[in-house]
């Protein structure tokens, strides 16, 4: 897998205001099909664009090797050696594993956000922000329930 370039909040906002990348397959299913695929929790969080409870997922204090995918379509998404604990509640990332697994909008839901979807299915997954730690000094605040962990060999 290439390792993704090193992202800047200014690349971000740059990213969702002039197009995002071009994803490397795409995965699409009807309503039907994605509720027949997912839990309900998971289906509220990914396809209707929810958030799980703060702390309700003991994956924000998993750091074990390995990767995380996308809950819908199963792309990876995140290398555990990007995790770090943020204190919020949430799995958090520095960086997503390549360039065009994630995807960047603009959400004026609650002030102005950027969410980030994965790019192959479209999945909400969280948002980012730029409080995180370096090398990128950003904050992929992720939903467990859109991931699944994936373990190294």
């Amino acid at each position: 897998m290439n390792q993704p370039n090193i992202f800047t909040w200014n690349d971000v906002l740059s990213i969702t205001k002039q197009g995002n990348p071009t994803p490397p397959k795409r995965v699409e299913k009807s309503k039907d099909e994605w509720k027949a695929l997912l839990s309900h929790e998971q289906f509220y969080v990914t396809r209707e664009h929810g958030t799980e409870r703060a702390h309700s997922s003991a994956m924000c204090q998993i750091f074990a090797p390995g990767l995380y995918a996308c809950s819908c379509c199963d792309t990876p998404l995140f290398d555990a050696t990007t995790k770090f604990d943020s204190g919020t509640g949430w799995p958090s990332f520095t960086l997503p594993i390549q360039d065009n697994v994630v995807s960047y909008h603009q959400d004026l839901s609650y002030g102005v956000r950027i969410e980030v979807r994965c790019n192959v299915c479209d999945a909400h997954l969280g948002h980012v922000f730029p409080d995180g730690p370096a090398p990128t000094g950003l904050r992929y605040c992720i939903n467990a329930l859109s991931l699944n962990k994936i373990e190294e060999a």
